[in-house]
């Protein structure tokens, strides 16, 4: 394994996690005001898993996100 690659396609990866995943939620966010679903002082719990094909691994994140 070349450990350099590894780690620019792992911090490759990640980059496009955090951004998509970043964008998701706040038009997701934004769509639930626009439709009165949130007022805009809530706590969402989020929750992620990550899975790699070929690997046994499944790996659990949970967090609060305040909107206020």
């Amino acid at each position: 394994m070349n450990e350099d690659v590894f780690n620019m396609e792992l911090r490759k990866f990640l980059k496009h996690v955090g951004v998509t995943s970043q964008r998701e939620i706040e038009q997701a966010v934004r769509d639930a005001l626009a439709a009165g679903k949130l007022k805009g002082d809530e706590r969402l719990r989020a929750r992620m898993v990550l899975t790699v094909g070929g690997l046994d691994l499944e790996h659990e994140i949970t967090s609060d996100i305040a909107l206020k």
